[in-house]
């Protein structure tokens, strides 16, 4: 990586740790969502840090993991992406007055709220009311957020679109079955949290990280779309242009250059 590089990534994490003090940019929030999926890299710092501590004794599972006395490290790291984000939103809509800024906050909230519970029921076990709180309101982050990323940050789904239910411009045309496929990806992996719900079953620290690695390929297709998508939105408004607008219509230059041609016409015949 670059100097350069570097310095705008620093520049870039400083900002997302000061959620709310600066007006939110592009790259801000795009770098917050990455962040997002990274939650099980986040929420093992502190089993790292205490196994490493521990000197990997045989009993670090009931000193360092869901049952002992750290968990609430773990939970606090777990939701701090999603808490960014969720600042960032307001400020958003603080500098906006657009309520889906708002929206946007509701659906970092509700992971949050799922996150807490989750982490409540690993600490104290059983299928209980923590249990029943966490299958709930995870299937509400899931379902609110899987149609945030189809309808909002990748604005598809639309029925009377060139290509249906996509949009009307695509960057990848020669991969239309691709948005398809990816559509519907996107929500089964929204889900691959379900594996934490059968009793038996691979160790809990086996499945953390089969939904990390899974989270991760979907925030890598997600780039693709959320990429192409802000991409065309700048297109529209000038932001940026395919091609640069001309400041006259090419009938009127038509025009404008015959007219010429006669004048130049009737100049030499003149000077003859």
């Amino acid at each position: 990586m670059s100097k350069h590089s570097r310095s705008w990534l620093v520049k870039r994490i400083n900002r997302l740790l000061m959620p709310g003090f600066t007006r939110v940019e592009f790259a801000d929030f795009w770098m917050g969502d990455q962040f997002c999926s990274l939650v099980f890299t986040l929420s093992n710092l502190p089993l790292l840090v205490c196994t490493y501590a521990k000197g990997f004794d045989p009993g670090w599972h009931g000193e360092c993991g869901n049952k002992a006395a750290i968990w609430p490290a773990a939970f606090v790291l777990a939701q701090l992406p999603l808490f960014i984000r969720f600042v960032q939103s307001v400020r958003r809509y603080a500098d906006s007055g657009l309520n889906t800024h708002l929206i946007n906050g509701g659906k970092y909230a509700s992971g949050i709220v799922s996150y807490l519970f989750y982490y409540l029921w690993r600490h104290h076990g059983g299928r209980g009311t923590f249990f029943a709180l966490w299958i709930l309101f995870n299937t509400i982050y899931a379902l609110y957020a899987g149609t945030w990323d189809l309808l909002m940050d990748w604005s598809l789904m639309k029925p009377r679109a060139k290509h249906r239910f996509l949009r009307d411009d695509l960057l990848y045309t020669n991969y239309v079955w691709l948005y398809y496929v990816t559509i519907v990806l996107n929500i089964i992996l929204r889900f691959a949290w379900v594996i934490y719900i059968p009793a038996l079953g691979p160790d809990n620290y086996l499945r953390s990280f089969i939904v990390g690695t899974i989270e991760v390929f979907r925030r890598v297709l997600w780039n693709f779309y959320r990429l192409e998508n802000e991409h065309l939105g700048n297109v529209d408004q000038y932001r940026v242009t395919r091609e640069v607008p001309l400041p006259y219509s090419l009938e009127e230059s038509r025009e404008l250059s015959d007219d010429e041609d006669d004048e130049d016409k009737r100049s030499a015949k003149d000077s003859k």
